[in-house]
This record gives C-alpha cells, sequence and structure tokens, in this order.
C-alpha cells in the first residue's frame, strides 16, 4: 500500500479538488441565474401559455437546441478565443469557467421548461381571471410550484457538470480532469488515475445526496 501512494503528491491533490469544486461552484450558479429566466421565457412564450410567440420561442429554443448539440470538448476549443478575451486565459480553472457555463446553461434552461410544463394550466387561468400580471405568475405560482422540480434539475446539472470539469483536463483546464491526463494518461501512474476517479465519483455521490436532501427537505407533503 505505501508504494501505491509512494509517488503522490497530496498537496497538488487537494488544490486539483479545490479547483474542481471551485469551477463546479461559479458554473452552477450562472447557469443558474441563466438558465431559471431562459426557461420561464421559453415556457411563457410556447404556444398555449401567457406570451405566446411562436417567432421568439423558435430563436431561443433553436439557440438552446444548437448549444446542447455542441460536445463539449468542440465547445472548449472553440470558445478559446472568447474565453482568453474574457478571463485573460484559455487555461487553468479560470479559463475553464466561460466554455462549462455555456455548455451547462441551455441543458438547465430546457430542464426548467419542461418542470414549467407540468403545471396545470387551471391556476395560471385562475390568476390571469383575478388580474394577476405576468409576474405575479411567475414569481407566485410558477416558481413556487415547480421549485422542487428545479432543485431536482439542478442536481442533474451539477452532476453533468463534473463530467465537464474532467473533460477540460483535455486542454489544461485544471483540476481533478487535469491532474488525470498529465499524470494517468501521459505518465502512465495508474494510482493517480484512480485516485483521482474514486474523488470524482465520491463528488458525485455528494452532490446527489445534497439535492435529494434538499428535494425532500423543500417537497410538499
Amino acid at each position: 500500500m505505501e508504494l501505491f501512494f509512494a509517488n503522490v503528491d497530496w498537496l497538488e491533490i487537494l488544490q486539483a479538488v479545490i479547483d474542481t469544486l471551485w469551477m463546479l461552484g461559479v458554473s452552477v450558479l450562472f447557469s443558474a441565474l441563466i438558465g431559471t429566466p431562459l426557461g420561464i421565457v421559453m415556457y411563457l412564450t410556447s404556444r398555449g401559455h401567457i406570451l405566446q410567440s411562436g417567432i421568439i420561442y423558435s430563436i431561443i429554443s433553436f439557440i438552446v437546441n444548437v448549444l446542447r448539440s455542441i460536445p463539449f470538448i468542440i465547445l472548449l476549443i472553440m470558445m478559446m478565443p472568447i474565453t482568453i478575451l474574457l478571463v485573460g486565459t484559455s487555461l487553468g480553472a479560470k479559463g475553464v469557467i466561460p466554455p462549462l457555463i455555456v455548455g451547462a446553461f441551455p441543458f438547465f434552461a430546457k430542464l426548467v421548461e419542461n418542470a414549467l410544463q407540468k403545471i396545470d394550466n387551471g391556476i395560471i387561468d385562475m390568476a390571469k381571471s383575478y388580474g394577476a400580471t405576468t409576474w405575479q405568475i411567475v414569481w407566485h405560482i410558477l416558481l413556487p410550484e415547480t421549485f422542487v422540480n428545479i432543485l431536482s434539475a439542478l442536481t442533474v446539472t451539477a452532476i453533468a457538470l463534473v463530467s465537464y470539469t474532467a473533460m477540460a483536463g483535455v486542454v489544461g483546464g485544471g483540476g481533478l480532469g487535469d491532474l488525470a491526463i498529465r499524470y494517468g494518461y501521459q505518465r502512465f501512474e495508474t494510482n493517480i488515475m484512480l485516485i483521482t476517479v474514486v474523488l470524482l465519483v465520491v463528488l458525485v455521490q455528494i452532490i446527489q445526496l445534497i439535492g435529494d436532501k434538499l428535494v425532500g427537505l423543500f417537497k410538499k407533503p
């Protein structure tokens, strides 16, 4: 066992974990901030809803579907010039955050729209009959009714982002994925590869556990 860990730099692994958590936290936050209102707009402008608009819905839906269809590794490479312009580098944890956000928020927006589609239109019609504005319907009906589903969607998105952060290691994105590529693949240090895989699995399990606990906490009896 001592031989297995002999070449392991635990400080470097700790830094990789911190970088992964940093990338994950920032990208989840901004994916939620962008994806939630985008999903709401898609729902409101879809057929049969308050702000029905075929043109607006088609444009937003097209953009979301295009971004969702681009494999993340390709998105990373495509966005390098934009990433450098925004944050000054395309390397390290800092350089991966913009592609992570662009890769995740369309996915989350679609999940939000799907969650909203499950709301009974009768509730919204009743609110409209009482003179509720669109903003009041969004704030007092749509968000409360779908809050638990949105939490579940955020958990799914966060788990997807864990795999995105690992994939970013291919282009020097920092974090556990970068560690696995540099040591496990390029230097054939299988033990470090196994450690990073175990840490990623543990991270996913923790995210799922926290998500399930929050859903259970806010779920209506």
